[in-house]
């Protein structure tokens, strides 16, 4: 049984995961919720993310991944929840990703799946749902910046930089499930 290809996909979805967790580690509870007319505050985000992970990958190989009790409308709702709760919300949904990801190998990756009743490649699906989840922390990580402004920590090479970390690049490699080989940043 291989799981090296789904070990890539394991290895991305963690780096974005880390990139986002990161940023909203930098965020108080009311930069958390802050939205405008043009953007969506990055607790709308990280609730519109997990509700996503937790449709598309509960029941994964078995069920369609739009579930009946998803609600995406309101996860694009104001959000006025605490922080602790945005978290948990957050990281549920990355659970059920993780859980679904170790129970697949390589010869699953040329299964069919449905989204919204549309037939899929499992490789396909991952795919679809790795472009999703890392436009979203994108997202979150330039709404963070933007909030946190100078006091910023930067997640990958600073300004002015790239000279010493490319004589010791150490965030080529994505982390692998328990969190080895690089930070991924």
């Amino acid at each position: 049984m291989s799981r090296d290809t789904v070990a890539l996909f394991e290895g991305e979805y963690r780096r974005y995961k880390a990139l986002a967790d990161r940023s909203i580690d930098q965020l108080s509870g009311d930069q958390l919720l802050k939205g405008d007319c043009a953007t969506n505050a990055v607790a709308v985000i990280a609730w519109h993310v997990s509700g996503n992970l937790e449709s598309r990958f509960t029941d994964f190989l078995t069920t369609d991944g739009e579930k009946s009790w998803r609600d995406r409308e309101s996860e694009f709702s104001r959000r006025m929840e605490n922080p602790a709760k945005i978290r948990a919300k957050w990281e549920r949904g990355w659970r059920v990703l993780f859980e679904t990801l170790v129970g697949l190998d390589d010869d699953d990756l040329a299964r069919t799946i449905t989204i919204r009743g549309i037939e899929l490649r499992v490789d396909e699906a991952l795919l679809r749902s790795l472009g999703h989840t890392s436009y979203h922390v994108g997202q979150i990580v330039q709404s963070a910046r933007r909030f946190v402004g100078d006091d910023w920590r930067f997640l990958s090479i600073p300004p002015g930089g790239t000279a010493a970390y490319n004589a010791n690049p150490t965030r080529e490699k994505a982390p692998d499930a328990a969190g080895a080989d690089g930070d991924g940043l």
